[in-house]
């Protein structure tokens, strides 16, 4: 059965979409999620008739010049076909109607819909109804027997229910489905379809399989498979002989098979891998029609029409080969039907008694499909199941060619411009971006391109006869570039509208040579590109000098241009099983022109295609798929793409789409975005450009700011491993304030490390740290102050139960003559540090003193002098004497080591027996930071190691 698959064509909004035919096969039908019913005359009808039936369009079904919808307002309405009229309102429901069908003779309606019931209703006379109840999930499909006895439908609950319609009653009750909540969940749509004439079979889709299922008996009968179908069936339609069945599937597979033999006679791919979601049989036979969840509409066409008696017509010239090589067409004997049931009597044979090779059928070398997949001997095999007829072969058939069962590959997509809408159309839009719009128009009164600008300081609007029939454009701050493809007469043309020219002529035009078409276009700045069909790309200046022209490694997908940046995507090879094989080329014309990316893949998101192409506006590479993911360079990390957005979490229905057309990078709610984010200062300023200082530095303070709020969070979280990768992006101030805030949330093995880290930037950068260490940025104090402890604090001794103030570690003067130093030292006390400021610091007069004689005091306006003394220096000035005793050859530096070890041995009952309580303050401070503070007061003073 081999067939001819037909591009595919807009037809409606992204989501579900039906389709069928009228009677007579003139008309194809659809409706969709944009609430609209269209008729086509064929599909290559560019002006289809449409009705609006609602909100949206669940479901349609035409039988008698009756055209029944089921529409989001919870109805099923009729209107007269094909003139569109109202003809009232069949049935309600308390939701939306989710299937409708007709009965054979068109006199009946069945509606199924989400609150559970199943409706039939007299097309005559709408109150003649009867309601099926017994289903406990919304409903997906209804069919009707077509002797008109029993009707079947599926379920969200899992179920396939046969109902007696006289009865109202339950016939039998299959579970074969997955249990799901809403229709908007389940797996499959699990379109039921019943053998027309001869209803002898009910189908039913179970995951990647159809059951038959026998009339009067309900038994499984028979099942139909195919080893290249994995994913759920989705939809079925019986050929109107009832002889072939036909299935469309999740993963955007059309399967025929003949249901007599069992044998699976056609496979074709939707050439974008999405859901088939509608399919219909015209009543001739020939064509199959078919909707997916983009709302667009294809058709197969060529397949095998219904058998009729002159039975050489159901073969080709090649089986009659294979059948037999000693006789030709011009005497081959009579081939007569087998005997026996009237309901198989196009099951052949010949009156040799060798059966008729089927694969030959199949495997037409005049196929105009190279897609499609044949079957080979080992196909034919015995099967027992009931229901099949076999006829014993009596001599071996003739050799078949060797079958292909690897991956499919993936049909090109096509060649576009970004920001634009499907050429088809008559009123589009050939460029949306950030300049201006260009919009065509071609129907009976005008053929014409409008051109606006967002900002008309840049130009005004302009009105463009389009008589040569461009197709595609672009707009920039300088000109408008226009395309047309060629014809039999004239070559394809690049026009140029040079409106920022300063001389009077402000229009050029290029003729492409012969065989060469224009296939994309962009604008940069100072200059025009237009890749071709014959692999090559031509770099025009914006007053048509063409500088540049060299080829291109595949066929060229889209182009997009920014400032210098000339960004191409391409074939870069054939894609398999959905996927698109796209290569980038990223080239800069400057001073010194070079090819920052070359030959690259692009990354996509699985089986996805490329959507939109473009710079953003601080002039980053971007690009977004058809899965709505977008993603931009990131030239920090070698051209590497990383996701940066995905439109489709921001959708509140699945019918919701974007249509991008620009980018910002402005801040963002992440920090590593907001790095990412910023990275075009960098480039922009080692490309020459004057940026803008202010805003760079107003973007550092914002990184910094999300930066420490994520510590703050992740300490919170005790996530330290993930506090220090954080602090690693920090500046060296910023880790500084770091170290302060693990100190107060009692994380000193954190602070520890911190500023081991803060050691090391400073060595990196010993400048940039002085400079930094100069003056601390108000903003990092008042984020600082603005956090709060992870832990509460805990009350301290004493008969009043008082709180002390909170304790907080500051840094010291800056005496030595590394600030960098100095402050580390003053926050932790390392042992590297110490030999830093041993190397650095000249002696102070402190180093005079003895070692009983305490520290000089603070000035009177210090607010060191105003704080009261914390637990462990009340313990140190009484203990001081008794370690002195014990060890009269220590200095201050190991009595002050020696006092803190026996303080931590101290049990909490012996320090408030002593009165001396915890050192814990109201901000999370802790006695251990206390200690380390007076120890690094000493360190600082005396020059000892710790």
């Amino acid at each position: 059965m081999p067939c001819e698959r037909k591009p595919m064509r807009y037809g409606h909004s992204e989501g579900h979409t039906e389709v069928c035919f009228d009677d007579t096969g003139k008309f194809i039908v659809t409706c969709g999620n944009d609430g609209d019913v269209r008729i086509w005359e064929g599909l290559d009808d560019d002006d289809p008739k449409f009705i609006t039936v609602g909100e949206k369009a669940y479901s349609l079904a035409l039988k008698n010049g009756k055209l029944v919808t089921a529409g989001s307002n919870n109805t099923v309405q009729i209107h007269t076909f094909p003139e569109g009229d109202p003809d009232g309102i069949l049935t309600r429901f308390t939701t939306n109607a989710t299937h409708v069908t007709f009965n054979s003779s068109g006199t009946r309606v069945a509606a199924g819909s989400s609150d559970f019931m199943v409706k039939v209703v007299e097309v005559s006379d709408s109150s003649q109804q009867k309601t099926l109840r017994g289903h406990d999930a919304p409903v997906l499909s209804v069919t009707f027997d077509p002797k008109d006895e029993f009707l079947a439908s599926s379920s969200c609950d899992g179920s396939v229910v046969v109902w007696n319609m006289e009865e109202q009653t339950q016939v039998v009750s299959w579970p074969l489905l997955q249990k799901t909540n809403d229709i908007s969940n389940a797996k499959s749509l699990c379109r039921l379809a019943w053998q027309p004439r001869m209803a002898k079979f009910l189908a039913v889709p179970v995951e990647a399989k159809l059951h038959l299922y026998e009339r009067g008996s309900w038994e499984h009968v028979s099942t139909l498979s195919d080893d290249l179908l994995t994913q759920p069936i989705n939809v079925l339609a019986w050929s109107p002989c009832g002889q072939f069945l036909a299935a469309g599937c999740v993963g955007g597979l059309l399967t025929v098979w003949d249901v007599n033999s069992k044998l699976c006679v056609e496979r074709q791919k939707h050439e974008k891998g999405f859901t088939v979601c509608g399919l219909a049989w015209h009543p001739s036979g020939s064509q199959i029609a078919y909707t997916d969840t983009e709302g667009c509409l294809g058709l197969l066409d060529g397949l095998t029409k219904k058998p009729t008696k002159d039975y050489d017509d159901l073969f080709d010239d090649d089986d009659d080969r294979l059948m037999d090589e000693q006789l030709s067409d011009t005497n081959s004997p009579v081939k007569n039907p087998v005997t026996g049931d009237d309901d198989d009597d196009d099951f052949l044979v010949p009156a040799t008694g060798r059966v008729r090779n089927r694969g030959a059928i199949l495997d037409d070398e005049n196929s105009l499909d190279t897609g499609s997949l044949k079957l080979g001997q080992e196909r034919f095999g015995d099967d027992d199941d009931a229901g099949s007829t076999v006829v014993p072969v009596t001599a071996p058939l003739g050799p078949l060619r060797p079958v292909y069962e690897g991956p499919l590959p993936t049909p090109p997509q096509k060649a576009f411009q970004p920001g634009s809408t499907p050429a088809h159309l008559t009123h589009r839009f050939m460029m949306w971006n950030s300049v201006g719009i260009v919009r065509g128009y071609n129907d009976e009164q005008d053929n014409a391109i409008d051109v606006e600008f967002h900002d008309t300081a840049v130009h005004h609007a302009m009105h463009l006869t389009n008589s040569l029939g461009h197709t595609m454009a672009d707009v920039s701050q300088e000109a408008v570039l226009l395309a047309c493809p060629s014809t039999d007469e004239l070559a394809s043309k690049l026009q140029c509208l040079h409106f920022s020219s300063w001389d009077t002529n402000k229009e050029w035009m290029v003729d492409l040579p012969k065989g060469e078409d224009a296939k994309a276009l962009c604008l940069g700045q100072g200059w025009a590109a237009v890749a071709t069909s014959a692999l090559m790309l031509r770099l025009f200046s914006i007053g048509g000098v063409q500088r540049e022209i060299f080829s291109l490694p595949g066929p060229v997908v889209c182009v997009a241009g920014h400032g210098e940046q000339l960004l191409i995507i391409y074939h870069r090879a054939t894609g398999f099983d959905g996927e698109q094989a796209l290569g980038v080329q990223l080239l800069q014309f400057g001073r010194r022109k070079r090819q920052l990316i070359n030959g690259e893949p692009l990354p996509l998101s699985h089986g996805s295609y490329l959507s939109w192409l473009g710079f953003t506006a601080e002039g980053t590479p971007c690009y977004v798929d058809s899965d709505g993911v977008v993603r931009m360079l990131n030239r920090s990390l070698g051209s590497t793409w990383t996701p940066v957005c995905n439109t489709r979490d921001t959708c509140k229905s699945k019918s919701d789409h974007y249509w991008v057309v620009g980018v910002h990078e402005n801040p963002q709610q992440l920090s590593f975005q907001q790095i990412l984010f910023h990275n075009h200062y960098s480039f922009l300023s080692s490309c020459g450009y004057d940026i803008d200082e202010d805003g760079q530095n107003q973007a550092q303070k914002e990184q910094q700011e999300l930066l420490m709020k994520m510590f703050a969070l992740s300490c919170k979280l005790e996530r330290e491993f993930r506090c220090v990768e954080l602090a690693e992006m920090m500046t060296q101030n910023v880790v500084t304030l770091a170290i302060r805030y693990a100190s107060r949330s009692r994380r000193m093995v954190l602070a520890q490390r911190l500023s081991e880290l803060a050691l090391e930037k400073a060595n990196q950068t010993p400048e940039e740290g002085l400079q930094e260490q100069e003056e601390e940025p108000e903003y990092l104090t008042n984020i600082l102050d603005n956090m709060t402890s992870s832990k509460k604090s805990t009350p301290l001794s004493g008969s009043a139960g008082k709180q002390n103030k909170s304790l907080v570690l500051k840094p010291l003067a800056p005496r030595p003559k590394s600030k960098t130093q100095s402050t580390l030292l003053h926050m932790t006390g390392t042992k590297a540090a110490s030999k830093k400021t041993q190397e650095n610091t000249e002696p102070t007069p402190v180093q005079q003193k003895p070692a009983d004689v305490p520290p000089p005091a603070l000035p009177a306006d210090s607010t060191e002098n105003k704080r009261p003394k914390t637990g462990f220096q009340l313990w140190l000035e009484e203990s001081r004497k008794s370690i002195a005793a014990d060890h009269p050859d220590l200095e201050e530096t190991d009595v002050i080591k020696e006092a803190m070890g026996r303080f931590r041995t101290l049990s909490a009952e012996e320090r408030l027996e002593r009165g001396v309580g915890g050192c814990e303050g109201e901000d999370g401070g802790v006695w251990d930071a206390c200690c380390l503070g007076t120890l690094s007061s000493v360190l600082v003073s005396e020059g000892t190691k710790h």
